[in-house]
């Protein structure tokens, strides 16, 4: 199994997770997961009526990931003439921001940023330098400019 393959294989049990299965043959079903996150959305909705939310979110990888979930889960994402490149807004209610979308997101967010940390150091150590730790920190001279 390839790097990316054990890399997608994580996202969908983090998929499972967070859909609540009922039993430990659903959650290898992925389809079954996003059947269960959609119904629900559905049950939040009729509950607690759909928002607008705008969304920050640090860069362009992020961005892409999340404008993903909300698409699976049949949220339209869209911005504002003007706004950033990298906000996103959505309507969606609050108890499903809260208690599914934002923490899923979340855990996706934190598994990718490990796996590109780990490709970077290895790209990095393997082209230019094996030594990938960060800078030592000093202590500054009297004369020295901050």
């Amino acid at each position: 199994m390839t790097d990316e393959e054990r890399l997608i294989e994580k996202l969908r049990r983090i998929e499972a997770l967070f859909s609540r299965p009922g039993t430990d043959g659903e959650r290898l079903a992925a389809e079954k997961a996003r059947e269960r996150i959609m119904a629900r959305l559905a049950e939040f909705e009729r509950s607690d009526p759909a928002v607008e939310y705008r969304f920050r979110l640090g860069d362009e990888w992020s961005k892409r990931l999340f404008m993903a979930l909300l698409r699976r889960y049949g949220i339209v994402p869209y911005r504002y003439y003007g706004q950033r490149r990298t906000t996103v807004m959505a309507r969606v209610s609050h108890a499903f921001v809260d208690d599914t979308l934002w923490p899923e997101f979340e855990s996706l967010q934190a598994t990718l940023q490990e796996y590109f940390d780990e490709f970077t150091n290895r790209v990095i150590a393997d082209a230019l330098h094996g030594d990938t730790k960060d800078a030592e920190e000093r202590k500054r001279s009297a004369g020295e400019l901050a």
